[in-house]
């Protein structure tokens, strides 16, 4: 069953911020994709072996499937929401294993970490659209 009947305006908000993030992306000159790439691959490894560019281009495709999937209402909440949390999980593994985003023996911030920590509210609303889907289709 489609998700978005009952979105409310902080919901939406959020949508359109994760759209404006991927089509922001979408334009990211040399300098900035290797910055992304780069911040990416000290976590992940494997993203290091992608060209910079096609790495930003693929994180802007990425956000935008799922920023559409969010704002498409003939998309199910379980599918938007299981993307969503997909998505969000990778981001806070960037802030789990960061160097000098948490504070040392802490899940608390450190101020250059506060920009991943805050995306927690992501993976929430991918988990509560999921439970959701599944709950409406009992």
């Amino acid at each position: 069953m489609p998700h978005h009947g009952a979105a409310t305006a902080a919901q939406a908000h959020r949508r359109r911020l994760l759209l404006n993030s991927g089509l922001s992306k979408l334009h990211t000159d040399r300098a900035g994709a290797e910055g992304l790439q780069q911040f990416a691959a000290a976590t992940y490894p494997f993203l290091g072996k992608l060209d910079a560019q096609r790495f930003a281009r693929l994180l802007a495709a990425g956000e935008l499937a799922i920023a559409g999937a969010l704002l498409v209402p003939v998309v199910p909440a379980v599918a938007a929401g299981a993307a969503l949390t997909a998505f969000s999980a990778g981001l806070l593994g960037l802030y789990l294993c960061t160097p000098g985003m948490r504070r040392e023996g802490s899940l608390l911030p450190t101020e250059q970490g506060t920009a991943l920590a805050k995306d927690v509210w992501l993976l929430g609303i991918g988990a509560s659209l999921v439970i959701e889907g599944v709950t409406e289709h009992r």
